[in-house]
């Protein structure tokens, strides 16, 4: 590794951290239930950052599909250097709700340092992809030879309602060759990872109904079967005894390219003593390469509010996240076929079609992800490795079809121990560091491409 970088981030990465924790104590919440006074805040002090560096800077934003003005992102360019390559990094500054202060062992916007860990809101989820960004900028200063554009998004964690349209609006102003998105995962704190691909997202809420309206459960119970109870037999097809999802055509394959052992599993999830892992196959392929499906919601009569009468009718929203590569129209329709095909006893079902969100895999035999699986390895000083992710980030789809020359790599802070979007969110002390010297090699290296 370049002996001066090193030495540079070593004198470097006490003022990095504390920039980290500056922007953990804004809470930058997008979700319109929260001050969106904050969102802005964070934009401007973002904005600051890079403008300090000498990059041009600018907050915008656009409509989305609703008419909606978005939240406001930051766009900060280096100075062009003719013929050279641009690389646009990516990062978002919006985080998501606290949640239950009280299951925090310190307040969500207070950065607290425990360890070798820094804990706080949005520490990991993606503040420290700004500041990684940040950092490997601040190493290379003038030798950057590169032309770099970073893009701060500011509703990654409402969903992206304004990326699509933000990326034809400014569309000239985000042309690259190179696009590094720093918002996932690396396998351990100890063994980085590139992302080679993410489940997509298809929801939709079903509602069953079988009267029109309560009954006495005394009087007419037996001969009809409660909605709750229809709703219960409905959803207990789509899995099977073993816990495998159902609906046909979703595809998936059950191998993966790492080992994960059921024991860290257990320990990284917080499962249960004596619960069962449900599924077959490589335990990181139902993860990443097979589909799943979850109930994420369900309204019926609370108990507090419970009476003896036979529910009429109740909803519940089902996640499914389908298979890398495969097409998020296609599951949903499968979804809506099964729910079709298994009404229980002939109840009245509607299917009510939510979020589609697509897949992504990853080119392999790019450029870019040779480089940054080098750059990594270098980093790390262990070999990188490609895993999965579960989660989906729709976005991606976005880059790839509007930049489709554009080879896009997904990195990550995050760690098995990060717990975003829970509480008691932390970023690894030694991951950033390492991510912001892996970055700095590899605008190094597209630089020479």
């Amino acid at each position: 590794m370049n002996e001066n970088l090193t030495q540079k981030l070593d004198e470097l990465f006490p003022s990095i951290v504390d920039t980290l924790c500056d922007l953990i104590r804004i809470p930058s919440v997008s979700s319109p239930h929260f001050d969106q006074q904050q969102l802005q805040r964070s934009a401007s002090h973002v904005e600051s950052l890079f403008a300090e560096l000498g990059l041009d800077t600018q907050v915008l934003s656009a409509a989305g599909p609703d008419g909606q003005q978005g939240r406001p992102a930051v766009i900060a360019q280096t100075s062009r250097i003719e013929g050279a390559p641009t690389v646009l990094l990516y990062a978002h500054h919006d985080v998501q709700p606290a949640g239950d202060e009280s299951r925090w062992e310190t307040p969500p916007f207070e950065p607290t340092v425990r360890g070798d860990r820094l804990y706080g809101r949005g520490s990991s989820d993606d503040g420290a992809g700004i500041i990684t960004h940040l950092g490997a900028l601040s190493l290379l200063g003038e030798k950057l030879g590169v032309n770099v554009t970073v893009f701060i998004e500011g509703e990654e964690e409402i969903g992206s309602p304004s990326f699509a349209n933000f990326l034809t609006e400014h569309h000239e102003l985000l042309q690259a060759d190179y696009i590094v998105v720093a918002d996932s995962d690396n396998w351990t704190v100890d063994v980085p990872a590139l992302t080679s691909t993410l489940r997509g997202l298809a929801d939709a809420t079903i509602r069953v109904k079988v009267l029109d309206h309560a009954l006495h459960s005394g009087m007419y119970g037996g001969p009809i079967l409660d909605a709750v109870t229809v709703a219960a037999r409905l959803i207990a097809t789509f899995h099977d005894d073993q816990g495998r999802v159902t609906i046909d055509g979703l595809g998936g394959t059950t191998e993966s390219d790492v080992e994960y052992p059921e024991r860290d599993f257990r320990l990284d999830s917080s499962l249960l003593d004596g619960v069962e892992l449900a599924g077959e196959g490589d335990l990181a392929s139902r993860m990443w390469t097979q589909p799943a499906l979850s109930i994420i919601g369900f309204d019926a009569t609370s108990v507090a509010h419970s009476s003896n009468t036979i529910a009429p009718e109740c909803q519940f929203k089902v996640s499914l996240r389908t298979v890398p590569g495969t097409d998020g129209r296609d599951a949903m329709d499968a979804l809506r076929r099964h729910v079709e095909t298994h009404r229980p006893l002939g109840a009245h079902v509607e299917f009510i079609e939510g979020e589609i969100g697509p897949s992504y895999q990853a080119d392999l035999e790019s450029d870019a992800a040779r480089i940054a699986h080098d750059c990594l390895t270098e980093a790390w000083g262990v070999p990188s490795v490609n895993i999965g992710v579960g989660g989906s980030i729709p976005f991606i789809s976005d880059f790839q079809q509007q930049f489709p020359h554009a080879q896009v790599i997904v990195t990550g802070v995050e760690d098995p121990a990060t717990n975003a979007h829970s509480e008691n969110e932390s970023q690894s002390l030694l991951v950033l560091r390492n991510a912001i010297m892996a970055e700095a090699l590899m605008l190094q290296r597209f630089a020479q491409q």
